[in-house]
C-alpha cells in the first residue's frame, strides 16, 4: 500500500464537491476496525481500492508561497459555493495544523469542516476559529460508542458561539422488530431533535455486522451511476450530486 502525499491539493470528487483536506488517512477511525467507522467508511473503501494506506494519517502541507497562491486562485474559480475539509481525513487529528492551513486560505470561499472530534479543541483554538468563515459539521451516529457520542454532542454545542455548528447525523433505518434496533432508533430520534441537523445516509454492504444481525433495514438505490445498498432513515433524503444538494453541507441551513 502506498502512503498519501503530504502536499496540499484541491480536488473535485465524483459527487462534485471540492476538498482541501489538511490530512489524508484516518488513524483514529481505523485503529479498532480497519474498515473505519461503523465498518462502512467510504473513504477507507475508496483508499483501499486505489491502493492507499488509510490507516496512517499524513498531514498535508503547502510547499511554498507560490503553492499557496496557486491554491487560492483555484479556490476563487471553483464551481461550488464552498470547499470541504475532512473528506479523506479528519482535521481533529491535528487541530494546530488545521488552523495553520485555514489561516492561509480563508476569505475566498466558506469552508465546511467535517469532524468526529478525535481530539478536543482548546479554548484558545476556539477563539482562533472565530476569525474564519467556518461551518463545522460534527459527525455523529446512534452507532457511536456512548462516550464518543457524549463527547461529540458536547463539542457540537461548544462550537456554537464560534462558528456555524451543524450536527451531521449518519442515520440508519433501524429495524423496530429488533430490540437493539429499537434502542438505537430512540437514540437517533434524540439526535435529530437538535438545531441545524443534517441527515447523512449510511451506505452499507451485505457483510456489515448491523445488516447481518438484522439491526438495520436496507434498500437498493442508484447512487450516481451505480446501484448501492443504503440504510435510509428518511426516504426523501438527498443522495445525488453535491451541486444540486439543498443543504450544501449546512451552509444553506
Amino acid at each position: 500500500m502506498q502512503e498519501y502525499s503530504n502536499k496540499i491539493t484541491l480536488v473535485k470528487n465524483s459527487r462534485g464537491v471540492y476538498d482541501i483536506d489538511t490530512s489524508k488517512g484516518c488513524y483514529y477511525g481505523t485503529k479498532d476496525n480497519k474498515k473505519g467507522c461503523y465498518g462502512e467508511c467510504y473513504a477507507a473503501r475508496y483508499s483501499k481500492a486505489y491502493g492507499y494506506n488509510f490507516n496512517r494519517t499524513v498531514l498535508r502541507h503547502f510547499e511554498s508561497v507560490d503553492h499557496v497562491d496557486q491554491i487560492r486562485k483555484k479556490l476563487f474559480n471553483i464551481d461550488m459555493p464552498f470547499v470541504r475539509i475532512g473528506v479523506n481525513g479528519d482535521p481533529s487529528e491535528d487541530w494546530p495544523h488545521f488552523i495553520h492551513i485555514v489561516n492561509l486560505i480563508y476569505g475566498i470561499r466558506p469552508i465546511v469542516v467535517i469532524t468526529k472530534h478525535w481530539n478536543t479543541l482548546t479554548d484558545s483554538q476556539l477563539d482562533m476559529l472565530a476569525n474564519y468563515n467556518l461551518c463545522i459539521n460534527t459527525s455523529v451516529s446512534a452507532l457511536d460508542k456512548p462516550q464518543q457520542l457524549k463527547h461529540r454532542l458536547e463539542q457540537y454545542n461548544r462550537l456554537k458561539p464560534y462558528c456555524k455548528s451543524v450536527l451531521r447525523v449518519v442515520s440508519c433505518d433501524f429495524n423496530k422488530g429488533n430490540l437493539k434496533g429499537v434502542i438505537l432508533n430512540d437514540i437517533q430520534e434524540s439526535l435529530f431533535n437538535n438545531d441545524l441537523v443534517l441527515d447523512n445516509v449510511l451506505r452499507v454492504t451485505t457483510n456489515n455486522t448491523y445488516v447481518k444481525m438484522g439491526i438495520i433495514n436496507t434498500t437498493k438505490e442508484y447512487f450516481l451511476t451505480k446501484e448501492k445498498l443504503f440504510s435510509k432513515y428518511n426516504k426523501t433524503t438527498y443522495t445525488g450530486n453535491c451541486d444540486s444538494c439543498p443543504d450544501m453541507c449546512g451552509i444553506n441551513t
